[in-house]
C-alpha cells in the first residue's frame, strides 16, 4: 500500500516554491519520496502573486509532459493561499502582502496554467465572496479546505454549505497563543462534516494533542499528511521554501532564520505512518491506510498498492 500526501512543499533538498525548478530537482524529489514508500503527492504551492503562481504552474506542468515518472507522482496540485488570513499569526510562513479576497478569475487563470490539475485550495472562508468562490470550484471538481483562517462559526458553516470539506493541518496556521475556548481550532473541531488533515511530526502538533483531536474526530473523518518541505528525505542545514531560509538542526525542527518560528516540516510520509502507529495505537495497515488509499478515496482517485 503505497502512501499518498497531499501537502508536499518539496523533498530531497528540492523546494517546489522556486521559479527555477528543473526536471531534473523535481525528479530527484520525486525518486526521494519513492524511497520513503510514497507515489503520488500534490504538489503545493504556497502563496504568491498571481503572476508568479501562474509562471510556477507552467514550469511545472512543462517538467511533468517531460518525464512520465514525475507525471504520475505528480498527480494534482494543493494551492495553499493567497486567499489566506493575513493577520501575525494566522498567516505562518505566508506572505501577508499577497493576500486578499478569493477572485474566481485569478483562479481560472491559475487552473488554466496548471492544465486543470488543481484537485485542492486552502483559502480562509471569513473574506467577502467565499460561499461563491467556494461553489466556483467545487463546479469544477476542485475540493477545498478550510485553513489559515480565525472564521466564526457562522463563516464555518457557510463554507461548508457552498462545499467545503476538509481543514488544512487542524491546529497549526494560528497563533501560538489564544482564547482557551473560543477559537479557531475548537470551531473547525466541532464541526464534524470537515475532515481534518493533521502532521504527525510530534513537533506541528505534540502526541497527545493529536491523540485528543484524533479522538474528537468521528471516525474516517481524520487524515494526515506532512506539510514537509526541501530538508524532508534530506539531512540536515539550511533549506528554503519560496523567500524564506530555513534552518533544520538535529532535532528536525524547521525554523525560519532569526526566528523561533518553524515552517512546515521535516517530515516523510513513511516516518509519519511509524508516529501515528505509536501514539494513535493504530495497526500498520490502518496506519497506511491513513495515508494512502484513504485520502484517495476522500479525492476519488484510484487507490494504488
Amino acid at each position: 500500500m503505497s502512501l499518498f500526501d497531499i501537502q508536499v512543499n518539496g523533498f530531497a533538498g528540492v523546494d517546489f516554491q522556486q521559479p527555477d525548478l528543473t526536471a531534473a530537482e523535481m525528479r530527484r524529489a520525486v525518486d526521494g519520496l519513492a524511497a520513503h514508500e510514497t507515489s503520488r503527492i500534490f504538489t503545493t504551492l504556497i502563496t504568491a502573486p498571481i503572476s508568479s503562481l501562474s509562471a510556477k504552474f507552467e514550469n511545472l506542468e512543462r517538467i511533468r509532459a517531460e518525464d512520465p515518472v514525475v507525471a504520475a507522482a505528480v498527480c494534482g496540485y494543493h494551492l495553499e493561499g493567497p486567499w489566506l488570513l493575513p493577520e501575525p499569526g494566522y498567516c505562518g510562513a505566508h506572505d501577508p502582502r499577497c493576500m486578499g479576497a478569493p477572485d474566481e478569475r485569478d483562479f481560472d487563470r491559475l487552473q488554466a496554467a496548471a492544465g486543470g490539475n488543481i484537485r485542492l485550495v486552502t483559502l480562509a472562508p471569513e473574506w467577502p465572496g467565499s460561499a461563491e468562490f467556494i461553489r466556483h470550484l467545487r463546479g469544477q471538481n476542485v475540493h477545498v479546505s478550510l485553513g489559515h483562517t480565525n472564521a466564526s462559526l457562522g463563516e464555518i458553516e457557510t463554507a461548508i454549505d457552498a462545499g467545503a470539506r476538509f481543514c488544512t493541518h487542524l491546529g497549526n496556521g494560528v497563533p501560538a497563543e489564544m482564547p482557551r475556548h473560543d477559537n479557531v481550532t475548537q470551531r473547525l473541531l466541532s464541526f464534524d462534516e470537515l475532515t481534518a488533515f493533521f502532521i504527525p511530526d510530534g513537533i506541528h502538533l505534540p502526541p497527545f494533542v493529536l491523540k485528543n483531536f484524533f479522538r474528537a474526530k468521528p471516525r474516517g473523518k481524520s487524515l494526515f499528511t506532512t506539510d514537509c518541505m526541501a530538508a524532508a528525505g534530506a539531512p540536515s542545514g539550511i533549506y528554503r521554501i519560496a523567500h524564506h531560509e530555513l534552518v533544520v538542526g538535529e532535532d528536525r525542527v524547521v525554523r525560519a532564520s532569526g526566528t523561533s518560528g518553524f515552517a512546515g516540516s521535516a517530515l516523510s510520509p513513511d516516518e509519519g505512518v511509524r508516529n501515528i502507529r505509536r501514539w494513535l495505537g493504530l495497526d500498520e495497515d490502518e496506519a497506511r491506510r491513513l495515508f494512502s488509499t484513504s485520502i484517495a478515496d476522500a479525492f476519488g482517485l484510484p487507490a494504488l498498492k
